[in-house]
């Protein structure tokens, strides 16, 4: 569609105000930890492929882009040489993309050598926007790009397109430590730095002590933090049961109800809205199909798998495979994490009541511990999945393997002081597979510390297996934050 030139300038001029000047007043000075891998990729001059930062809506994905914007500009960059677009606006759609970068053109011309810069927001509005963006890193080496997607780009067309071309960056809902940052919540002084939760082993008794002492305060704000959740407008607000109104209403409900419609074709709204509440009622729970198509009259077995595709694809959800190989995993059920700890509390509204409710608490502590893990290994690759012995029915929450090495985590947020009895999977898993360490979270900070784990095997009950270690939930996140 031909569209005036004089009203496609102006809204390229609205959403770029530093052609004129004018300052980025709306834009917050806290950044999350993502921004620094956008600065990265931004200033590595060696790097021409795009940047791809994927995730669900109002994780931050927009204000990233805007920050690393400012920052361009305020290093001396000529301001005309940078662009910000969003593609989900009416006219930037009816005008096209080439469209709109031929008005730059002709707003600020490209002098010759020059490196500009292109962000666009929502591209999965773009029809066909791999081969566009492959053609443009291929051809068009004096134009870095960076984009944004809502609904996961790469499960909309094909990956192979990108290889060696686009790298993508997953924004989750914030951390514990952000979370805490962005509510400007002192830390108390005193926690002591760890790098990697494997330093732990080589704590003596005095060091779990003392880290115990200063820690302690974390606990109400690791509780806030579950019934608010990560997504930042949400967490800003003073009210919980605003904030629960917004994450239904702004971000779930848009999602359900809008972008399975405008990305996937979905129609039937009320099937992936009970299924979605079906999912929040068995957040970290695992997965059986027909219980599932049981209870909820009407959805057959298809339909199910193919909307838990979709709640993937829109980062609703995190499916884990039973660990092993082969027909123990492809006959296995799926055990499903939603995107937020606060979603299910949102959904059903609890309002503090999940604070008082031991079973979704503890279900919420796991979703958030393993948000965290998920997070901070990312870059490592590694493969998450979960443990159950077929005879004894003996579980481990989360198994991480990175290379060879194999991590247990087991979450055990009770009232109850952990000792070896409690962690009969935990200690089965290890003695089976020969895994010497892991780790238990728990609600008790006075079970922090190293516990001596011993065989399962009746002949030998006190020969030494290995040792897990015991960390507080609040303390676990926050060292697991990248803050």
């Amino acid at each position: 569609m031909d569209i005036p030139k004089s009203e496609l300038f102006a809204v390229l001029q609205q959403f770029n105000p530093w052609w004129t000047g004018a300052p980025m007043s709306d834009l917050p000075d806290w950044q999350r930890f993502a921004a620094r891998l956008l600065w990265q990729w931004a200033t590595d001059t060696g790097n021409k492929r795009a940047l791809l930062l994927t995730g669900a809506r109002q994780v931050g994905k927009t204000t990233l882009l805007r920050q690393t914007i400012r920052q361009l500009v305020a290093s001396g960059m000529a301001p005309g040489q940078v662009l910000y677009a969003t593609l989900d606006h009416p006219l930037l759609k009816l005008a096209g993309l080439q469209r709109t970068l031929e008005a730059w053109d002709e707003l600020h011309p490209p002098a010759a050598g020059q490196v500009r810069y292109v962000f666009l927001d929502e591209i999965q509005y773009m029809p066909d926007w791999q081969t566009w963006l492959k053609h443009q890193v291929d051809f068009n080496r004096g134009l870095r790009i960076a984009a944004t997607g809502s609904a996961d780009p790469l499960r909309n067309g094909s990956a192979e397109s990108g290889v060696g071309r686009w790298e993508t960056i997953p924004l989750p809902t914030m951390s514990f430590g952000e979370f805490l940052k962005l509510r400007d919540i002192d830390v108390p002084a005193g926690i002591p730095a760890v790098r990697t939760l494997r330093d732990l082993f080589d704590w003596s008794e005095a060091d779990f002590a003392r880290a115990r002492a200063v820690a302690q305060p974390l606990t109400g704000h690791f509780h806030d933090y579950l019934l608010r959740g990560g997504f930042p407008e949400p967490a800003l607000t003073p009210d919980l049961a605003r904030c629960q109104r917004l994450l239904r209403e702004d971000i779930v409900d848009k999602i359900l109800k809008r972008d399975m419609t405008a990305f996937y074709g979905v129609r039937r709204v009320l099937e992936v809205e009970r299924i979605f509440l079906y999912l929040c009622y068995h957040d970290g729970g695992i997965l059986d199909i027909p219980t599932l198509c049981g209870q909820l009259e009407g959805v057959n077995r298809q339909t199910a798998l193919n909307f838990l595709d979709l709640f993937e694809s829109a980062h609703l959800i995190t499916r884990l495979k039973p660990f092993g190989y082969g027909k123990e995993v492809l006959r296995g059920r799926d055990k499903v994490y939603l995107a937020d700890a606060a979603l299910p509390g949102a959904m059903m509204l609890l309002g503090q009541q999940l604070l008082t409710q031991p079973e979704r608490l503890g279900a919420a502590v796991e979703t958030a511990f393993f948000k965290h893990i998920l997070t901070r290994y990312w870059r490592e690759t590694p493969e998450f999945s979960y443990w159950v012995e077929p005879k004894s029915k003996q579980e481990v929450d989360v198994i991480t393997r990175m290379g060879e090495r194999l991590v247990p985590f087991e979450v055990k947020y009770q009232d109850t002081t952990i000792t070896p009895r409690l962690l009969k999977g935990m200690r089965q898993f290890m003695e089976s597979r020969q895994v010497p360490q892991g780790y238990v979270i728990t609600q008790r900070w006075e079970d922090f510390g190293r516990i001596a784990m011993t065989s399962m095997n009746k002949a030998t009950p006190d020969k030494p297996i290995g040792e897990v270690v015991a960390i507080p939930a609040p303390l676990a996140c926050y060292w697991m934050s990248e803050i």
